[in-house]
């Protein structure tokens, strides 16, 4: 079948459902009010609350959420055949993703700029609460140690990245103080910046001295590090306290001065990433060289897809990143369309283009099969396989495969990295948070629970012992990152249910898109703890088998809570609310 035709179909339905699913709901279910005065107006203090001009608001929000994870989830779920991976990102986007950061971000704004995890306490009660907020800070340090692992890897394999993903630092705090401080408009700004970018990134793969290969300068893989290391880990270690250095910093700053203008230069870079490789598809029209289904996996796709691919379909995260950044910075209320379902449609067209680059980039079915021996080895290449399947498709714009590839891991780092500083900030949070909660004012302090965030991020990354050597700890939990980011997408459309409800409106369009979510992930969760991860399981990991079954007890928990109060009869006022 040809590349081309999966991705017509998929923007056809992705445009449908931006054009009337998602008006029916602004209109019909949450009524979007444009004379609604927004938290971001209400609260405005320049550094978090802050309002924001739409179009670069959805920059901010589209490149908080993407990460690496749209790409990485399709890549590997392409091991049980192209079609499921396709029909879960199509579906999912429209009736799940499109819903949740749509309706997180909405509910978030009529709560004063509230996180999902605080506003808990007023829809399922305060232990409802606490449960949520424990499960999300189990979350988020995961995908701060997740994204911090892709990263540094990228790194070390991809060296010519590294010059160009760092100049964007100094280009965008110089963007935020032109357009906040002088009033000047960001777009052509950004493009500049991103055309620097990309300038930077042709010269340094063809200048030796411009790529920042640390494993070569010392020695090559089986060189001598530091610390009795070996260059490879030691090279992983630099880069892993120069990000959190770094994340520390960018996580504290007024959001204009880095993380608005820097997610603005990157949401360029994915249009103009997306149509190189849409364009690419386009020139080359390259066959869909993979299985449409795999007859012969070692691992059922049921329910294991659905938590492979989170980040493209539908994303906990992102209701995280709806509630906790965006909603902040929404200058009108009827831009939360335009921001949350068109942010989900956006994540949806880069995990289609995953599958694609991955389903077209070998010569055959039998090759296909060659590298995609096992899930197993289908995490452990696909994110590889991307990196050089997307080359492929970009070679069809006349690009040279050694600059396209370079340009490839540019978008996957700056999209991981933009990922993981709103984590950061968004531990931060919920850090304080639990410290009000809990009554101790130390960590209610902005660097003290930013401190606990880095430190704990960087503990998880390099402590735990695993396959990969030194630094395995990215790796291994990874499987736990896709379960509790599916059920914290699960948990948070309960919450909007339960809001909708209240609110005497039609809750169906969130409780349908939960009920499936939450079944398919507590079955794939209940199976991965007992019979994995369990001292009897078949891959028996403790680190994985605590925080796996903490989250699914506290999703049960809490599930059963907010059971009671989606059945549960109200007369309060949030049936007065308009």
């Amino acid at each position: 079948m040809s590349g081309i035709l999966v991705a017509l179909i998929g923007m056809v339905i992705f445009a449908l459902g931006y054009r009337y699913y998602s008006k029916f709901i602004a209109e019909k279910i949450f009524r979007l009010d444009p004379n609604y005065v927004t938290p971001a107006h209400q609260f405005k203090d320049g550094v978090d609350f802050v309002p924001t001009n739409k179009f670069v608001l959805w920059g901010h929000h589209f490149t908080s959420v993407a990460g690496a994870a749209p790409i990485l989830g399709p890549a590997i779920a392409v091991y049980w055949g192209w079609l499921p991976a396709f029909l879960w990102v199509i579906l999912g986007t429209v009736f799940a993703a499109g819903v949740h950061d749509f309706g997180t971000l909405a509910l978030s704004v009529r709560n004063k700029g509230q996180s999902v995890g605080t506003i808990a306490d007023k829809l399922i009660g305060q232990r409802g609460k606490i449960l949520f907020l424990f499960i999300i800070l189990i979350l988020v340090l995961m995908v701060n140690a997740v994204f911090a692992w892709v990263i540094s890897n990228l790194f070390i394999q991809y060296p010519a990245s590294v010059v160009p993903v760092f100049i964007q630092i100094p280009l965008a705090i110089w963007i935020g103080y032109a357009a906040y401080k002088r009033n000047l408009k960001m777009l052509i700004p950004s493009l500049i910046a991103l055309a620097i970018m990309y300038l930077t990134a042709i010269v340094a793969s063809r200048t030796e001295f411009l790529q920042i290969d640390l494993v070569q300068y010392m020695g090559g893989e089986a060189g001598a590090g530091l610390f009795g290391l070996g260059a490879v880990s030691t090279a992983f270690l630099i880069w892993i306290v120069i990000l959190m250095i770094y994340v520390y910093i960018a996580s504290t700053l007024p959001v204009w001065k880095l993380l608005q203008p820097r997610d603005f230069i990157n949401s360029h870079q994915l249009v103009v990433g997306l149509g190189i490789l849409y364009l690419g598809l386009i020139f080359l029209n390259p066959e869909m060289t993979a299985p449409m289904m795999n007859e012969n996996p070692d691992r059922n796709w049921l329910p294991l897809l659905f938590i492979t691919i989170a980040c493209g379909a539908i994303s906990g995260f992102h209701g995280l990143v709806s509630s906790g950044t965006s909603s902040k910075q929404l200058d009108k209320e009827t831009d939360a369309r335009f921001v949350g379902y068109f942010g989900a449609v956006g994540e949806g067209i880069l995990a289609l283009i995953s599958i694609i680059a991955v389903a077209t980039f070998f010569a055959n079915t039998d090759a296909f099969a060659a590298t995609y021996t096992s899930f197993t080895q289908a995490n452990a290449v696909g994110l590889g396989t991307f990196v050089e399947g997307a080359a492929k498709l970009a070679e069809g714009m006349a690009i040279p495969n050694d600059i396209a590839t370079t340009i490839v891991s540019i978008i996957v780092v700056s999209f991981a990295a933009t990922t993981l500083d709103t984590s950061v900030r968004l531990m931060r949070y919920i850090i304080a948070e639990l410290g009000v909660e809990y009554n101790v004012p130390a960590i209610t302090k902005t660097h003290v629970a930013t401190t606990i965030a880095v430190v704990s991020s960087a503990a998880l990354v390099l402590i735990p012992e695993g396959p990969n050597g030194f630094g395995s700890g990215g790796y291994l939990i990874w499987p736990l990152f896709g379960t509790a980011n599916q059920l914290l997408a699960g948990i948070s459309l309960m919450l909007i249910a339960i809001w909708l409800k209240r609110l005497g409106r039609n809750y169906a369009v969130a409780l349908i898109p939960m009920i499936f979510l939450m079944f398919m992930t507590l079955y794939a969760m209940f199976q991965q703890v007992i019979f994995e991860w369990s001292w009897f399981g078949d891959n028996s990991n403790t680190l994985l088998f605590v925080l796996g079954a903490i989250i699914f007890v506290f999703a049960i928990w809490i599930s059963l809570t907010a059971f009671n109060a989606l059945t549960k009869k109200y007369d309060d006022p949030l049936d007065k609310e308009k």
